[in-house]
């Protein structure tokens, strides 16, 4: 193997859950009297943890943080509840996650999703995959691009060696997080984010299909 351990993004990469989070952003949003927003749009608020949605999907004039708070209040519940219905994994990646622990190669995923999210939705739509550690957004730890969350996952994973590490993301802040943890990161094409803006940060690469990961991981 050219890695023991491959840590994966969740929204975007794993499974495609957008609608379900607009749906809940939207509520959320409904319930304090706001304008909402579309898929599209909220999807381009994703990726840098919750509170940083909530900011980005309130109105000019709203944007603090007594009103993050009170939508995370009424996001969370919705979510919890309804996060699974519109949710789906993308295609090929539990195939390519069961191959990766076939071969002897440690999964796991590092998310800015909450914890709680995170543990419930990755079991949910992976029962048959075993992974060394799953971590959401945890309370006194900082997001991604901060390089916390993969030096917890390596240690829980026991890998010591950054060389044995890959990063797969979909966005610019999963490719920051991959460099400022000192290990190697592919972008994937398949979320949020286009080939362009992945390939201005420099990755060891830019794939199209899940299955292309498996050249990066398996000796030839």
């Amino acid at each position: 193997m050219k890695k023991k351990l491959v840590i994966f993004d969740l929204d975007g990469t794993l499974l495609n859950t957008y609608a379900d989070i607009a749906a809940a952003t939207n509520y959320a949003l409904t319930l304090r009297g706001y304008p909402t927003h579309s898929v599209a749009v909220i999807r381009s608020f994703v990726g840098n943890g919750i509170n940083k949605l909530f900011e980005r999907a309130l109105p000019e004039g709203h944007k603090n943080m007594d009103e993050v708070l009170s939508l995370r209040r009424d996001f969370v519940p919705y979510y919890n509840a309804h996060g699974t219905e519109n949710t789906f994994v993308f295609e090929g990646m539990t195939e390519l996650l069961e191959k990766l622990v076939a071969q002897g190669c440690k999964v796991a995923v590092a998310s800015n999703k909450y914890q709680e999210a995170t543990r419930h939705l990755i079991p949910f739509f992976f029962p048959t995959v075993k992974f060394s550690a799953i971590f959401g957004q945890r309370d006194g730890i900082p997001t991604k691009p901060d390089p916390q969350i993969v030096r917890d996952i390596m240690k829980d994973s026991f890998v010591e060696n950054c060389n044995e590490v890959l990063y797969v993301g979909d966005s610019e802040v999963d490719m920051e997080t991959a460099k400022n943890a000192g290990v190697e990161g592919i972008g994937v094409t398949w979320g949020c984010k286009t080939r362009e803006l992945l390939e201005h940060h420099n990755p060891l690469a830019v794939i199209d299909k899940p299955e292309e990961i498996l050249f990066w991981v398996i000796d030839r």
